[in-house]
This record gives C-alpha cells, structure tokens and sequence, in this order.
C-alpha cells in the first residue's frame, strides 16, 4: 500500500478488503477445526460413560430406563464431575461456532465492500473512508488480534477521531 503520508488507491483498499476476508477465513478454518475436535473429545466422552454404565447394568440406550438399584456402586460425584466438564466443553464448542459465524460474515462483508468499491470507484479518500466507517460499524478490530486494521491504523495517527 501507499506510505503513510500518500493516499491509498481504490485498486490498494480492494486489495485490503479481500486480504482481511482470506484472513478471516483461516481463522474460520482454524475455528472449524478446533470445534471439531472438541467434538470428538465430547463423543468419546460420552462413549466411554455408556460403556462404563453399560459395564455395571446401568442404562442401556436400546432398552428401557434403569431400575431402581441401577446407580449402585457408582462414584456420584465422579460422574458429575465428568458431567460438568462435557457442560464446559459444550460452551466452548458453542463460543467456537458463535466465533466463527462473526467471523465469516465479516469475510463476507468484507467481499461485498471490494465490490462494491470496484463496481462504482469513489475518490480514494471517499473510498478510504468507507472501509474505515465499515470497520468501525462492525467491530472489525475485534477480530484481528495480531493485525492493525486500517480503522486502528487511522485513530493511532489521528485521522480519524474517536
């Protein structure tokens, strides 16, 4: 992009838009993955508590309700305490994916920008501007934790007022 004393071209905020949608879709790639192996973690959880209370003549998923002495033997506060560590991945599986969808619908919101500065070019100031309004109205900075958006980029030299 243009040093810090020139203006951008349209063809440079573009090319930005496009960049912070690439980076947002590895970071929904990388959320992707990591939710799916948090799922794995859980199935296999879950897998192995059946299995112990299928061991002890508890609950049979292909039959009916376990009798009255069906608990028996089990250690109570062991089994809620795997309980309350599914309950915890559960939420972290949960945040993953809220995560992921801001993410992708700001990769997508991104595109749009790029377009839309492609398909009726303003100035380059207008159009600098625009993509810093964009960042602004969505919280881009939110999302790029090792990256200096241009919004932040644009308060940290005072052109653009809190």
């Amino acid at each position: 992009m243009s040093g810090p004393d020139e203006e951008f071209t349209v063809a440079e905020l573009v090319g930005y838009c496009h960049t912070q949608a690439r980076l947002l879709h590895g970071q929904v790639e990388t959320l992707d993955e990591e939710t799916a192996a948090l799922l794995a973690e859980i199935d296999e959880e879950l897998s192995a508590v059946q299995a112990e209370l299928a061991d002890h003549g508890g609950v049979d998923s292909a039959q009916s309700p376990p009798g009255p002495d069906a608990g028996a033997g089990y250690d109570l506060a062991a089994l809620e305490d795997r309980e309350a560590a599914l309950t915890e991945k559960q939420a972290v599986v949960e945040a993953k994916q809220t995560r992921r969808n801001a993410f992708e619908e700001l990769a997508v919101a991104y595109l749009d920008l790029a377009d839309g500065l492609e398909a009726s070019p303003p100035a380059p100031s207008d159009a600098l501007q625009r993509v810093m309004a964009f960042e602004d109205e969505r919280d881009a900075p939110a999302c790029f934790d090792e990256r200096l958006t241009l919004l932040e980029a644009g308060l940290e030299s005072d052109i653009v007022e809190d």
